[in-house]
C-alpha cells in the first residue's frame, strides 16, 4: 500500500506526460513551449478531444455556438448563487448542463466556464451580464464578457497562453476524479463536476490567490528578505514554491513567465508589480535552498499565474474557476479515454480496524 497512490500507475494515456525529474511536460505529443507558442484554446481542444469525437466536431465555430447555447443558464443566477464563491456558483451552473457523452455535451462543458465565470463576476459587482460574441475566439470572448469591451490582441493571446498551459497535466487529483466517474458509465457533466470539486481543494488548485496576498504583504522588494525569513522561521509555507511531482523548476512557470513578459512589453502590465514578484522569487529561492536543502522547492505554476490573471482583470477569488476553464479540456479527454479504453476503477483497501471475536 502506498499512501496517496504515490508512484502507482493507474492508467495508460495518449494525452499528456509529466516528467517530474527532468521538468518536462508533453501535451498531445507536443512539448509545452511549442504548444503555448503556436496553439490557441480551440486548437488544443481539437488536438485532445478530436480523436474521441471526430476532428470536424471540435471546431472554433462549434465552440462559439456552444457559448451561445449555454448563455441561457446565466438566467439562473440568483442572490443565493451570487453569495457563493465564484467557483461554487460556476459549479451549480455547470450542473444544469445535459449529462451526455457526445461532442455537443463536451462543447457545452468547454463553453460553460468561459460564459458562467464572467457572468458571475459581473453580477457580483452589480453589473449587467454580457452575451457571448460568436465572431470572437474563445479567450477573447471570455475577456469581453468579463470587461464589457473588446480586449487587445495581446491580452487575448496571453489568456490563450494560460488556458493552453493548464489544459492537461497527467493524472493529477482532479483528472483522476474525472476518470473514476467516467469509468462508472456516468456522463461528461458528472465527470467534470467531480473534477471541479477536487480542483477547488487547497492542496490542488484551490489556493493560487495567496501568492498575491504574499506580494501585497511584502509590498516592496527591500522588504522581501525579512518577511520571507520570518515566514520560514515560523514554519509557514511560501506560496508559489514546491510541487508534488516536479523535482526541478515547474516548466509551466517558465512558459507562463514568457507569456507575461510578452504582455509586459506592450505596457499593459504594472511594471512595479512584476519587479516586486521577480525580487521576491529570487529571495525565496535562495532562502529555501539554504533552509531546506534536502527538498526541491522551486517556483511552480501558481506564482506567475496570479500575476497574469490579475493583469487580465480577474479577481483572486476567481482564479480556481479560471484554472477549470483551461483544464476542462483535459478532464473531458481523460473521461472519454477512460470510458473508451478503460474499465471500472475499483482499487482495494486494507482493513486495519478492530477484528470481531470468532463466534
Amino acid at each position: 500500500m502506498k499512501s496517496g497512490l504515490e508512484d502507482i500507475v493507474a492508467a495508460e494515456t495518449r494525452l499528456s506526460d509529466v516528467d517530474g525529474a527532468a521538468g518536462r511536460l508533453v501535451i498531445g505529443g507536443l512539448p509545452l513551449a511549442r504548444l503555448v507558442a503556436e496553439y490557441r484554446f480551440e486548437d488544443v481542444a481539437h488536438l485532445l478531444l478530436g480523436q474521441f469525437f471526430g476532428n470536424a466536431a471540435i471546431s472554433q465555430a462549434a465552440l462559439a455556438d456552444a457559448r451561445a447555447q449555454v448563455f441561457v443558464h446565466v438566467e439562473a443566477l440568483d442572490d443565493l448563487l451570487l453569495a457563493m464563491p465564484p467557483v461554487d456558483a460556476m459549479r451549480v451552473l455547470l450542473g444544469r448542463l445535459e449529462d451526455g457523452d457526445d461532442a455537443a455535451s463536451a462543447l457545452r462543458l468547454l463553453a460553460g466556464p468561459a460564459v458562467f465565470l464572467p457572468a458571475i463576476l459581473r453580477r457580483q459587482r452589480g453589473e449587467a451580464v454580457v452575451a457571448p460574441d460568436q465572431s470572437l475566439r474563445h479567450s477573447a470572448d471570455m475577456l469581453q464578457m468579463l470587461r464589457g469591451e473588446r480586449p487587445t490582441e495581446e491580452h487575448a493571446a496571453a489568456l490563450d497562453g494560460y488556458l493552453v498551459m493548464v489544459s492537461d497535466h497527467g493524472l493529477n487529483a482532479s483528472t483522476f476524479a474525472s476518470r473514476v466517474i467516467a469509468s462508472t458509465g456516468a456522463g461528461l457533466t458528472s465527470s467534470a463536476l467531480a473534477a471541479l470539486s477536487a480542483l477547488k481543494g487547497p492542496l490542488h488548485g484551490g489556493a493560487p490567490g495567496p501568492v498575491l496576498d504574499m506580494l501585497d504583504a511584502i509590498g516592496r522588494p527591500e522588504n522581501a528578505p525579512a518577511w520571507l525569513a520570518n515566514e520560514l522561521a515560523h514554519g509557514r509555507r511560501l506560496m508559489g514554491f514546491g510541487h508534488r511531482v516536479y523535482r526541478v523548476r515547474d516548466p509551466r512557470a517558465d512558459a507562463l513567465k514568457a507569456v507575461l513578459e510578452r504582455l509586459t512589453a506592450t505596457g499593459q502590465v504594472d511594471q512595479a508589480r512584476i519587479a516586486l514578484a521577480e525580487a521576491v522569487e529570487a529571495e525565496a529561492l535562495a532562502l529555501l535552498a539554504r533552509h531546506k536543502p534536502d527538498r526541491p522547492l522551486r517556483t511552480n505554476v501558481d506564482y506567475y499565474t496570479v500575476l497574469l490573471l490579475e493583469a487580465q482583470g480577474f479577481p483572486r477569488d476567481s482564479f480556481t474557476g479560471l484554472f477549470a476553464a483551461g483544464r476542462m479540456i483535459g478532464w473531458l479527454a481523460h473521461a472519454r479515454e477512460q470510458a473508451t479504453d478503460g474499465r471500472l476503477i475499483r482499487p482495494q483497501s486494507r482493513y486495519i480496524g478492530p477484528v470481531p471475536e470468532a463466534a
